[in-house]
């Protein structure tokens, strides 16, 4: 219809912050399965994958990047504690950040989840 905004186009979004705990520690330092699982995660929610990236710290940890057509997620790992830090930004409506957010927890075995969700642009 005419002057009707895209489900992706439209500025508004959901901005998902988390912490998780109580992960196995060698799985938060192997960036190949950090980078499939996250791509996963966001995927089943319904978010399409441009791109991931990683990069593995010495002596221990990755942060992975992973670029959205509906915006971005981010996991930075803490293998020494067994904790991640996580973040998925979606515009629209078509993905679901807090599935996201929810599926990489249950990926991941995360024993303890902390999340919040902050409404970003127009309502």
């Amino acid at each position: 219809m005419q002057g009707e905004v895209p489900l992706v186009g439209r500025f508004a979004g959901r901005h998902v912050l988390a912490e998780f705990e109580g992960i196995e520690p060698s799985l938060l330092d192997d960036p190949v399965f950090l980078k499939k699982t996250l791509a996963n995660a966001v995927t089943e929610a319904g978010a399409t994958v441009c791109e991931v990236v990683s990069h593995a710290f010495a002596p221990q940890g990755v942060t992975v990047l992973a670029l959205l057509a509906e915006s971005h997620a981010s996991v930075h790992t803490y293998p020494e504690i067994g904790s991640v830090f996580v973040d998925v930004f979606t515009c629209g409506d078509r993905a679901d950040p807090e599935r996201a957010v929810t599926l990489l927890a249950k990926l991941l075995g995360a024993v303890t989840v902390r999340m919040s969700t902050v409404e970003r642009g127009e309502g």
